[in-house]
């Protein structure tokens, strides 16, 4: 099987071409490169391009003979999505419009969605079932909802499988350190934390040229969670790579097929038990002030994760919050020293 891998360049794609590399598969990368990197796709065939362009994209399914693809690339930062709405909707719905018009072009019948737990919104209940109604609270949710609908429409017409991993909240790195969170602007809570107490064991606050922050800024200490921050789920950016994986094995056993799942660690984690374990990992105290709420944000979001235990035999294996934050510290004591 040859897999197209959009935004194969970034953080969870990277981690993605390696899962995929580990099951004997090949894969071909198609990234511009506006947030990703290209080292981090070093080894793999990298095109470096929009995957909304039809003509070029349905040009490279066939000159690679793609079997199937990976979609990843996407705006992904909620408080932007509340600003710019429009831009968002442009860019995610109408890529992935674009892309799918360019797999019906090229033949290609078998489509892995990186989606989302932003499209069920303020939850009803917890752990949230793939079943709850889908009601999201801000426009990179609602992109995210449309593109399942669309895929839904393709499979109607075309007979197109597809799968939908509905994430939680990625995190983590490789153990060792080699691979990990690199984002030109970065808005998550385990390496801004991380960033934010090496800044203070240093002595003196880092800059915002070098991405670390002098003190982190927790949204809101009123929350309706037992310590009023907000509870997320977290999972290991390994974990979610290898269940790519199975979710294409998945449409090689149901064959124009549709699956949504699910991804997350089982659990609910609060900002303060993330700083808990930052100084755990780190030894180091994270300083930080408590901001105002974020628009847009559930105070609970916990995934319910049985039905990609069933369906494609999947059980998260590092998403135990201390071992995500121990893999991500690692990263970060290596990510300054890379060229």
């Amino acid at each position: 099987m040859a897999v197209l891998v959009t935004g194969g360049a970034g953080y969870i794609g990277s981690f993605v071409l390696r899962a995929l590399e580990t099951r004997g598969l090949d894969a071909v990368v198609l990234d511009d490169l506006s947030t990703g990197h290209r080292r981090a796709a070093e080894g793999w065939p990298l095109e470096v391009f929009s995957c909304g362009d039809t003509d070029r994209v349905a040009a490279l399914m066939e000159r690679a003979g793609i079997d199937a693809v990976i979609h990843l690339a996407a705006l992904s930062i909620v408080g932007d999505s509340v600003r710019e709405p429009e831009r968002y909707w442009r860019h995610n719905v109408g890529g992935a419009e674009r892309l799918l018009a360019a797999c019906r072009r090229a033949g290609v019948r078998r489509f892995v969605l990186s989606s989302t737990a932003a499209v069920y919104g303020e939850p009803s209940r917890v752990p949230i079932p793939e079943e709850h109604p889908l009601a999201p609270t801000n426009p990179y949710g609602a992109t995210k909802v449309e593109i399942e609908r669309r895929l839904a429409e393709a499979q109607a017409a075309d007979g197109l499988g597809w799968a939908a991993l509905r994430y939680f909240n990625a995190a983590g790195a490789m153990p060792d350190g080699s691979l990990g969170e690199d984002h030109p602007v970065e808005t998550h809570l385990i390496p801004l934390a991380l960033r934010a107490a090496a800044g203070a064991g240093a002595g003196a606050a880092a800059g915002p040229e070098d991405g670390a922050a002098a003190e982190l800024t927790v949204f809101g200490n009123d929350w309706p969670t037992p310590d009023g921050t907000c509870l997320r789920d977290y999972v290991h950016v390994l974990d979610l790579a290898r269940a790519h994986v199975l979710a294409l094995g998945w449409l090689d056993a149901h064959p124009g097929g549709a699956l949504v799942c699910n991804l997350g660690g089982g659990q609910g984690t609060s900002v303060r038990q993330v700083l808990d374990a930052v100084r755990e990992a780190t030894g180091l105290e994270v300083p930080h002030r408590i901001g105002p709420r974020r628009d847009g944000d559930p105070a609970v979001l916990v995934a319910a994760v049985g039905r990609a235990a069933a369906e494609l035999g999947w059980r998260p294996e590092r998403s135990e919050i201390g071992t995500v934050v121990k893999d991500a510290w690692a990263w970060e004591q290596k990510r300054g020293q890379l060229p």
